[in-house]
């Protein structure tokens, strides 16, 4: 059953349909199930929040009974038996002829999964390298297309969209880049850990995207971005998003030495360094 929350936003109850491996440490993991009916999105860089099991549980404790209130009752919960909550981005969904939601992709980054990882695997990238068909998942997420959880809306007049993401933000990243109609110009910058984990992506879009590789000994994003030549614009948009130390770095950059318009410039940190997911929401 699909049960409301604050609206726009509802639970639904998800099952893994397949998975798929795109690099050493990025998988894509598709979901589907009756609820989806009631999903509904319009946003490139739609912003889901996801309930895993631990290991053992055969679904996520989520205490839906609450309704407004289940946020008091999953932290009321002893912490080995709430479900593990993470912050994700849609990759992608799939419509039925009558429009309606029947599945969902999302790409997660195995951090300390990939071999010879000198950071442990957290829950979340854990459960993504085992999961398998069948295994049941909770997600808060949209029931409506225009909803506050989508933050890429670039203004109408951008005449040239510039894009920064870490492996993190890549989802979003390569989403809106693979919306973006023929005849929009894009500068983009996407960074990921191995050469492996380098996407084809599908564009109409007159872009020029430059992948930072971190084991192949690319220069810093910031480093990148500030030495590369940047088309001509007027009107100039940005979106950036991932590790939020860089994130702050990269605006500053733009707005400062760019002179990109502070109002134009859309930052998200997905994550911060040496905090997990549960720290950081705790410091917000």
């Amino acid at each position: 059953m699909t049960t409301a929350v604050a609206a726009p936003f509802r639970f639904f109850s998800l099952q893994v349909v397949r998975t798929r491996r795109l690099g050493p440490s990025l998988v894509r993991v598709s979901f589907a199930g009756p609820d989806l009916d009631a999903f509904a999105s319009d946003g490139r860089d739609q912003s889901l929040s996801l309930f895993l099991p631990h290991p053992g549980q055969a679904e996520p404790a989520v205490p839906f009974e609450r309704g407004d209130g289940w946020w008091e009752g999953w932290r009321e919960l002893p912490e080995d038996v709430r479900a593990v909550m993470r912050s994700y981005t849609l990759r992608a969904l799939r419509r039925d002829a009558r429009g309606r939601t029947t599945g969902i992709d999302i790409d997660f980054v195995l951090h300390g999964v990939e071999p010879g990882a000198e950071v442990p695997a957290g829950p979340a990238s854990r459960w993504a390298s085992r999961a398998a068909a069948g295994d049941r998942v909770v997600l808060l997420g949209p029931a409506v297309e225009d909803n506050r959880a989508i933050r890429f809306r670039p203004p109408a007049d951008a005449d040239l969209i510039v894009l920064w993401a870490d492996e993190t933000a890549l989802p979003a990243a390569s989403a809106i880049l693979e919306s973006l109609p023929a005849g929009s110009r894009v500068r983009a910058w996407l960074e990921v850990q191995h050469g492996e984990d380098v996407q084809d992506l599908s564009l109409a879009a007159d872009a020029e995207i430059t992948w930072l590789v971190r084991d192949s000994g690319s220069p810093m994003a910031a480093d990148a971005v500030r030495a590369a030549r940047m088309p001509s614009a007027e009107r100039p948009y940005a979106w950036i998003a991932g590790e939020s130390g860089c994130v702050k770095e990269m605006r500053r950059h733009l707005v400062r030495e760019r002179g990109i318009d502070r109002r134009r410039v859309t930052f998200v940190g997905y994550w911060r360094r040496g905090l997990t997911e549960e720290q950081l929401r705790e410091e917000e």
